[in-house]
């Protein structure tokens, strides 16, 4: 089969360009890219892939047999038509089958609601495609808590309004290789599933990071008009309500459901132990 991933310039979107080549070998995947010439995927083919160009998009997923369509970045109400455009484009080319990266997190009562409705929309939206699909609902990323952890360190803490709210994490790495299987096989098809490894809570992170990188960091509690306040301010009104929005979904449960991670990758998540403990050793040998 030859399968395509779009945002492939995208650090998720690379992740999964690289576990599917190594898969299936690179020669059956294609890199779909807003912009291609910033792609970096050696041996894989690229193509132009705009979601608010549906011509292209029909073009660029000539011969392809399933896509995998990366949500987009845009805001909630442009995201649905630029992926209703991926569907409509998949469709036309006679792709069969597309898999599609939705998220966890917080309906209702949250500021990051938009955001994850939006992808509720597009999940309904590819059901009712005719095509063959699976949805994951990816956890949250832990990438940029350890990119932050110098910050973490200079001030001693994490703190945030998640409180003793658990949070299902997961890694770019991981998800790459789950979505690479649920692309080219199809135990999974018609299926929905939460994407992430065991939950934890904002206080077990700050103690594996303070564990793996030998400086304290503790977890204080805010409340949410203080993170909220705390995001604006660093990262603007936009962004920083959205973050705000991402931590009172943790507070209230938003992001503590069972996972389907084995059943999506073939084998269990890594574990936060064996995780923590590359980072540890990384360290010692910089």
């Amino acid at each position: 089969m030859r399968v395509a991933i779009t945002a492939a310039t995208g650090q998720l979107g690379s992740a999964i360009v690289a576990a599917t080549a190594a898969s299936i070998g690179v020669q059956n995947v294609v890199a779909l890219a807003r912009t291609p010439a910033k792609a970096q995927h050696p041996g894989v083919e690229v193509r132009p892939g705009d979601y608010n160009d549906r011509a292209q998009l029909e073009t660029s997923l000539a011969g392809i047999d399933a896509v995998l369509l990366v949500s987009g970045m845009d805001a909630p109400d442009k995201r649905i038509g630029q992926h209703r455009n991926v569907i409509a484009a998949a469709l036309a080319a006679g792709v069969s089958k597309i898999v599609y990266t939705s998220v966890q997190g917080p309906e209702a009562n949250s500021s990051f609601a938009p955001i994850v409705l939006s992808n509720r929309q597009t999940e309904e939206d590819v059901k009712a495609s005719g095509l063959a699909w699976v949805i994951g609902r990816n956890g949250i990323y832990i990438e940029p808590d350890v990119e932050y952890v110098d910050t973490y360190i200079e001030r001693g803490e994490i703190a945030n309004c998640a409180g003793d709210g658990l949070c299902g994490y997961t890694t770019r790495a991981e998800l790459g290789a789950a979505y690479a299987r649920l692309l080219t096989g199809a135990s999974q098809d018609g299926a929905t599933l939460n994407l992430n490894g065991v939950p934890m809570t904002q206080a077990e992170l700050a103690a594996r990071l303070s564990d793996a990188f030998g400086a304290p960091i503790a977890y204080r509690g805010m409340t949410a008009d203080e993170f909220r306040a705390d995001r604006v301010a660093d990262l603007g009104e936009f962004m920083g309500t959205l973050i705000a929005g991402i931590y009172e979904g943790i507070r209230d449960g938003a992001y503590d459901a069972a996972s389907g991670f084995e059943a999506a990758a073939g084998r269990p998540h890594q574990s936060w132990d064996d995780y923590f403990a590359g980072l540890k050793a990384a360290r010692a040998s910089a």
